[in-house]
């Protein structure tokens, strides 16, 4: 028997994916497809349709849609911009917003809609949004409300229409994933029935059939999704694959040997390669201080190097590397047309003259998932509960020009904030836990003397995806000794200052 689908149809959403996320973790498969690419034929068989958010306005000339004639007969979920242009394809009005709604808001729902069954009356959403449903559409009820946004959800229960101006999907909202289990099981009818077990097996074919008879270099950081990367690509082609670690002077304290051993009892020493191009990485970024300049010169030079290397040693056909969702729409190459948020070496570095095709088995997944198969592939534990670390390293967290200097205290004093951590039993319960330090110097006294250093900020945060994320409240105490240990033990640090910013507005990452 065939599985049960439900298509997300993509508007440049930042969250699309992570709607199909949502609705896979249910045990349901999603299709998410472009909205400007949508056809009939593709609707055919699904059970359900979800319209995601998105950058747009629905009453601009050139603003996405799709056609009235492809929903019918189908339940439709709009979120976000997908609710508002729910209301405007069925004949309400849409305009700008006198309040905008951004973050968390309380939401006061009314009885009697089948998408809210089971939930308490009120409780608190994410919101993003400047527009809002003005007029509903002939046929269609509020259903739900906040102080500012009257019409927060809509429904047409006889056509199975819905719309919520909120975000079901994020971790912030309470009773999101109810939400979306109502209308996937109590609407659409959909039977639980996709595993992460079967997307192993279809990526690993996939994988086999896309490198066939040629040979393969894997990109391997270290992190767990490159690592993952490499035991999917190691389980498809076996001998094929050359997994080659480049040390660029980015990484974490004690960091490179860590990743050396972890390698090669996964892949077998005989397939891993080791090169140190640190010197070569940090003098490229001398003098450059712009975050995205710096991602994209990492991402080049990853390039060269492993072009450089297949040249040498080859010939390699495939490039394999750990991307990420997360990673394709903050660069901006969801199909959905989202806007660029920041560029992933991996992802907006690769020139164009790049004669290795890419191998990207994660690119449609987000970091809980990527961790659930690591356990199915068998990974050690620490491996798998390891924090995620950005394939730029530490450039991301050194904020401005990145010297040797601010290296050593970032890599030092992140050190400090993860052990302080564990200590604590605080480690594995929290998403990122890191410093960063920029340019920023302020005055400090040792030793009766005066001292000018650098300022260090650290970051701790929670999350379930990487997509939306908490600072995380520390007790005072173990901040305290963070902040101790940091500027005692770290030459050339002064102050050190804690982040409470959320993602969003923010990012995890500074840069």
């Amino acid at each position: 028997m065939e599985d049960d689908v439900i298509a997300v149809i993509d508007f440049g959403g930042q969250y699309t994916h992570l709607i199909s996320r949502r609705i896979r973790s249910l045990g349901v498969k999603t299709a998410v497809i472009p909205s400007r690419q949508l056809r009939p034929a593709e609707l055919k068989t699904v059970k359900g349709v979800i319209f995601s958010g998105g950058p747009a306005s629905v009453y601009e000339e050139d603003a996405p849609r799709v056609g009235i004639e492809l929903l019918e007969g189908r339940p439709v979920l709009g979120i976000c911009y997908g609710h508002q242009l729910l209301a405007h394809l069925f004949g309400g009005e849409v305009e700008k917003a006198r309040v905008r709604e951004y973050g968390r808001t309380v939401i006061q729902v009314d009885e009697g809609c089948r998408l809210f069954k089971g939930l308490p009356n009120r409780f608190m959403v994410w919101m993003s949004h400047s527009d809002h449903v003005k007029q509903l559409p002939p046929g269609f009820t509020a259903c739900a409300s906040t102080s500012s946004s009257p019409n927060a959800a809509i429904c047409n229960e006889g056509k199975q229409l819905y719309g919520v101006q909120f975000h079901p999907e994020v971790s912030h909202t309470e009773n999101g994933i109810q939400i979306l289990a109502n209308f996937v099981f109590n609407i659409c009818g959909c039977i639980p029935s996709w595993k992460m077990e079967n997307y192993v097996d279809r990526v690993v074919q996939e994988i086999a059939q896309q490198v066939g008879d040629g040979r393969v270099l894997c990109a391997v950081s270290g992190g767990i999704d490159s690592t993952v990367t490499a035991a999917l690509v190691s389980k498809a082609v076996g001998k094929k694959l050359k997994c080659i670690f480049i040390n660029h002077g980015l990484l974490r304290k004690k960091e490179p040997e860590q990743v050396l051993e972890a390698l090669k009892n996964i892949v077998g020493e005989e397939n891993v390669v080791y090169v140190d191009a640190s010197k070569r990485f940090l003098e490229k970024l001398r003098g450059v201080a712009d975050p995205e300049e710096k991602r994209k010169i990492i991402g080049h030079e990853f390039a060269a190097v492993f072009e450089e290397y297949s040249r040498k040693h080859g010939p390699f056909t495939h490039l394999a590397q750990g991307t990420l969702y997360p990673d394709v729409v903050e660069s901006g190459r969801s199909v959905g047309g989202s806007a660029v948020i920041k560029t992933h070496h991996n992802v907006g570095g690769m020139p164009e003259t790049f004669n290795l095709e890419l191998v990207e088995p994660l690119k449609e997944l987000y970091k809980d998932e990527v961790r659930q198969i690591a356990e199915l592939l068998g990974l050690p534990k620490w491996l798998v509960k390891r924090h995620p670390f950005p394939g730029p390293g530490l450039a991301v967290r050194v904020i401005g020009e990145v010297t040797e200097e601010k290296l050593r205290i970032c890599r030092d004093a992140s050190a400090i904030v993860e052990e302080e951590l564990e200590k604590m039993g605080l480690l594995d319960d929290v998403w990122q836990a890191f410093a960063v330090v920029g340019d920023d110097k302020a005055t400090g006294v040792k030793g009766d003397v005066r001292s000018l250093g650098h300022v260090v900020t650290v970051r701790v945060v929670s999350s379930v995806d990487g997509m939306t994320a908490d600072y995380v409240k520390i007790p005072y105490e173990t901040l305290d000794r963070i902040a101790s240990r940091i500027t005692n033990e770290v030459e050339g640090v002064s102050w050190v200052t804690y982040a409470i910013s959320s993602k969003p507005p923010a990012t995890i990452e500074p840069q």
